[in-house]
């Protein structure tokens, strides 16, 4: 049996964009189940009334504000109508427990929020006449507030501050943000008398239109570095292969006086296995080189981390609100010592919370995984074009369409895979946080499953990447990869080693010359606790944008090695079998003869650790 319980079968016949079907099609299918399940969570909080309790608000009594309620079995002044009961006041709104995150106050349904202070009941009375607006509980008559007995508990706590309705969501909150001295006073105090907090808030305050043309000066230069990175990757490169060399020879003069012979002798093996491996490094460079022209030729491929971007906040929006509906969803429950109603899910419908999380993850990879198949495809699609000039009009649009058409169930079991390993990293990273460190295994755990995590990424991105070369499953095409990669492993290490840092070395440009221009632009002069938290708002944007954008361009450049690996397997130049891209099969050249003697190197290096 092959990978996934699917036949043994012949050797890979690569044929690159030849032929194309339907992949993982099971996947897709459990994946849509998957998405019909959380459209069904979404239904059921809104038929059930919770996504109107969440917006409408309701009252103690478990009646809906604006609307006809149905009576409650059990609990009084149920079933109200309220439909010119708009807005949800609540008796004392200064009364929150910080812990469980909610106000502890009887909750009514009236007409209108006070719109001044009300000291006293004579005012709630004159309040209620002229508005119409009861403030009390729904059974005491508004005439009569100042004479009942049952006025200090069923009437709101005085004075009454004056309130405004919140938009959207009619509850009436107090325009003096002091009332909520708990929490509010604490940090306003704070911040008014530390005098360097202060000023450091003013300062971004002060600065707001100079971090957003900063924010927009770091967008620009990464979308010009994924293009001009190509003419100073080799700069770069050449510069880290010099201070490893320089580092080498240092510890080598470093161990000749001070250490042991074998550590002297392992020094110099380093630096002569760096020489020997020079050439490789030309592989590296003439990849960068071949990206960058990818991007002149595919410019929307810049374009990707905003569509990546706008796809997940849009998801994640979504998502909040569901979450927030589920939170005034299920079956009302009478508190006994408080009186008031509340809404909790009970027994089955309380899994619809975690089948939700698990959503978060799974959709928020998958939309992930269709950024990388959507790149990967572009690139393939301009990699196996042998006249550039026959490229699609729209390569990236050709690319959206076959995942689309024929591959989002290989984007769907590869996300869940991720998921799988996410989701119990998450778990141990709570539960780690929770016994605040005192489990140094949990710890453990996590740092495994991390890299575990890594690992299966770029295994899925290059698994993406045949994908797209051979329209095969994920699993296949997982394997096709691996092996690839395997009988490549020198290169593989090469080029994710010195590009990486060559990546990162990029975004550190970007960052740096945005903090340049930041100071001259916040004008370095004044007192630095003006400007120094600005800056370093903008700096922190400045290499998030640079990583996104980067990410792009490592993305291509691992996907431009799989399929110059495939190239130079099945290919040898001869006329019917012609390689598809010269720049880089000559520089696989010129190191041909560094891999037979770095092979030879190693093999003494062997020789020498076992004697």
């Amino acid at each position: 049996m092959g990978c996934c319980g699917s036949a043994e079968r012949p050797k890979r016949e690569w044929k690159p964009l030849e032929d194309r079907s339907c992949t993982d099609l099971p996947w897709f299918l459990l994946f849509t189940l998957f998405l019909v399940g959380m459209c069904g969570i979404c239904g059921f909080t809104i038929a059930t009334g919770g996504a109107a309790r969440l917006v409408f608000g309701y009252d103690s009594y478990g009646n809906t504000c604006g609307q006809r309620n149905e009576p409650i079995e059990g609990v009084r002044l149920s079933g109200l109508d309220h439909t010119d009961r708009k807005f949800v006041f609540f008796l004392d709104p200064c009364n929150i427990d910080i812990i469980q995150r909610k106000i502890k106050s009887m909750a009514l349904c009236v007409s209108q929020c006070p719109t001044e202070e009300l000291a006293t009941y004579y005012d709630l009375k004159r309040f209620a006449m002229i508005n119409g607006s009861e403030l009390c509980s729904y059974e005491l008559p508004g005439h009569k507030y100042p004479q009942l007995p049952e006025r200090f508990e069923k009437c709101p706590k005085l004075p009454v501050p004056e309130s405004k309705a919140l938009p959207v969501f009619n509850r009436c909150t107090p325009v003096d943000i002091s009332c909520y001295a708990k929490f509010a006073e604490a940090v306003v105090t704070f911040v008014s008398d530390n005098s360097m907090l202060n000023r450091l808030i003013a300062g971004v305050a002060a600065s707001k239109e100079i971090i957003v043309g900063l924010c927009l000066l770091a967008l620009v230069l990464s979308m010009i570095l994924m293009v001009i990175i190509r003419y100073i990757s080799a700069v770069l490169v050449w510069i880290l292969t010099a201070l490893v060399v320089l580092g080498s020879l240092g510890k080598s003069a470093f161990s000749a006086l001070f250490s042991p012979p074998k550590l002297r002798m392992a020094s110099g093996i380093l630096l002569l296995l760096m020489l020997f491996m020079r050439k490789r490094v030309a592989l590296t460079i003439a990849l960068f080189h071949v990206a960058g022209k990818v991007f002149i030729h595919l410019p929307l491929l810049a374009l990707q981390p905003f569509c990546t971007f706008l796809a997940l906040s849009l998801f994640w929006v979504y998502w909040i609100m569901v979450l927030l509906f589920l939170g005034t969803t299920g079956n009302p429950e009478k508190n006994e010592d408080t009186g008031l109603v509340e809404f909790r899910l009970t027994g089955a419908l309380q899994y619809m919370t975690w089948y939700h999380a698990v959503g978060l993850i799974w959709i928020s990879e998958f939309i992930l995984a269709c950024q990388q198949m959507t790149v990967a495809g572009a690139v393939v699609t301009y990699y196996f074009t042998r006249d550039k000039t026959k490229l699609p009009v729209t390569p990236i649009l050709s690319s959206v369409l076959r995942l689309v058409r024929y591959h989002l169930g290989t984007v769907a079991k590869g996300s869940f895979i991720i998921t799988l390993v996410k989701i119990p990293r998450l778990i141990l990273m709570y539960i780690h946080n929770q016994l605040k460190g005192k489990v140094g295994r949990q710890l453990t755990c996590i740092c495994c499953l991390w890299c575990l995590e890594k690992c299966l990424n770029y295994l899925n991105q290059n698994a993406y990447a045949a994908t797209a070369i051979n329209s095969t499953s994920f699993c296949n095409s997982a394997r096709d990869a691996f092996m690839i990669l395997v009988e490549n492993a020198l290169r593989v290490a090469t080029i994710n080693t010195i590009g990486d840092f060559v990546l990162f070395l990029g975004k550190i440009l970007i960052m740096t010359c945005t903090a340049f221009a930041g100071v001259l632009a916040l004008n370095y002069q004044r007192d630095y606790t003006e400007w120094v938290l600005p800056l370093i708002i903008v700096c922190l944007f400045a290499f998030l944008v640079a990583h996104c954008f980067l990410s792009i361009f490592e993305i291509v450049v691992d996907v431009l090695f799989l399929c110059f690996a495939i190239d130079t397997k099945y290919n040898n130049g001869t006329p019917g079998r012609e390689f598809y891209m010269d720049k880089l099969r000559n520089a696989m050249a010129n190191q041909k003869h560094s891999d037979e003697s770095s092979f030879k190197l190693i093999s003494f290096v062997e020789c020498v650790r076992v004697r």
